[in-house]
């Protein structure tokens, strides 16, 4: 694992509360991949709030906001690191990675069911 992953992984695991100005109405389950080290890195499914203006995600206490179609492989930046990540919108045939397959991505249990009943 490398030295992006562990740290990803540790800012997934905090247990950030979302501001009141968040609301379930402006959020949906996303695919989220961080492509810091490589094509290839861990993944997510997850709840992703919007903000007002859409512009910005907000995953765990992460932001994210639009490469506008100048990343490589990337369509989102995480502001505060920079890194770069791929942030869509799950597939009903569970092939979410890049280039196909489930391998490693790990769902939130706060949206397992809402994603296997998308999925069916």
């Amino acid at each position: 694992m490398g030295r992006a992953t562990r740290k990803w992984n540790k800012e997934l695991q905090r247990d950030d509360t979302l501001p009141s100005s968040f609301k379930q109405e402006r959020s949906r389950i996303m695919y989220i991949e961080s492509k810091s080290e490589g094509l290839e890195g861990p993944a997510v499914i997850g709840r992703v709030y919007f903000s007002k203006s859409g512009k910005t995600l907000y995953y765990q206490g992460l932001r994210f906001q639009s490469l506008k179609g100048a990343g490589f492989k990337a369509n989102y930046v995480e502001i505060a690191s920079g890194d770069p990540f791929w942030i869509s919108g799950p597939r009903k045939d569970r092939q979410d990675r890049l280039y196909g397959g489930q391998l490693d991505v790990t769902i939130d249990r706060d949206v397992l069911e809402e994603y296997d009943a998308f999925c069916a």
